[in-house]
């Protein structure tokens, strides 16, 4: 159920709030371009500055839109556990097919710590729980052996691994094998990561190339079919320099604009994000006429 091109959606904004028309209008352009998975709330969300009651809405909207035709990976990551075992719990109620739960950040725990805190979460929920682990904004990195321990739990079915390290893969493949979820968090690394025994991705860059992510990945997890892959290389080339221009300033202000430029969102951010520079409007531009999204 999850894998291939999951995309970490964006949430408009419209005057600072939410804008759930455009919302609604995202999640059925995703179905209707074959994207495998929603991810609602999760960083490129912008969940840091949701409020509690929007993070519960952007779940249940995504839920409720989706029908059962897509599968919903709600982020209810928190640093504050109680927080944590709260949305995943709501998440778990208004239908959530799995919880995208990131380590916790700021408050730094030890491995011991991030166990616990997982362990919590899965005590208390009965969905099943993605561990989303991403040192570069949480500042703490979990262990392939933490890991393996919270797999021996009823709940963890994998990861979101977004240490941009490939030895990774195969690690993690190796302690906890086949059954072991991995999804790359980078889209610059998707195709190696498929290739090292990776099930998918959840995309930024699928917010604004959903097709072409689609056919990404069902070529590049077709490891046996020299046709396929070769497919998915070529796709990859094309994409490469978009993966680049997204991440030229905060993530999500870049995809957010090049969204603007497709109709399919405002380029609207809240702070403390801004809007990006001139400059890295040219290079998103020039990225996405690469793809052929715009000419």
């Amino acid at each position: 159920m999850f894998k291939g091109s999951i995309v970490a959606l964006i949430t408009p904004f419209k005057n600072n709030k939410l804008d759930e028309e455009c919302y609604i209008s995202l999640i059925h352009h995703h179905i209707k371009n074959d994207t495998s998975g929603l991810v609602p709330a999760g960083t490129t969300g912008e969940s840091p500055t949701l409020n509690h009651e929007e993070h519960e809405r952007v779940i249940e909207l995504c839920v409720k839109e989706s029908k059962g035709k897509i599968p919903v990976i709600a982020g209810t990551g928190s640093n504050s556990t109680e927080e944590a075992i709260s949305l995943t719990k709501y998440a778990e109620k208004i239908g959530a097919d799995a919880a995208l739960v990131v380590t916790p950040y700021y408050n730094k725990p030890t491995q011991e710590g991030l166990y616990q805190h997982f362990k919590s979460i899965n005590d208390n929920c009965s969905i099943p729980l993605i561990i989303y682990n991403i040192p570069s904004r949480s500042v703490v990195d979990m262990t392939v052996d933490t890991m393996a321990r919270l797999f021996e739990l009823k709940n963890i079915i994998g990861v979101k691994d977004a240490t941009g390290d490939l030895n990774r893969v195969s690690q993690q493949k190796k302690k906890m094998g086949p059954d072991f979820i991995q999804l790359s968090g980078e889209d610059g690394i998707a195709l190696e990561f498929n290739m090292r025994g990776g099930a998918g991705c959840i995309s930024v860059t699928s917010n604004i190339a959903s097709k072409l992510c689609s056919e990404f990945q069902e070529a590049s997890l077709s490891k046996n079919n020299s046709d396929l892959l070769a497919k998915a290389k070529e796709i990859n080339d094309k994409l490469t320099p978009l993966h680049k221009s997204l991440f030229i300033e905060s993530n999500p202000s870049p995809v957010k604009y090049a969204a603007s430029l497709l109709n399919l969102s405002s380029e609207n951010v809240r702070l403390p994000l801004v809007k990006i520079t001139e400059e890295t409007k040219k290079t998103v531009r020039s990225a996405m006429v690469h793809a052929n999204l715009i000419q």
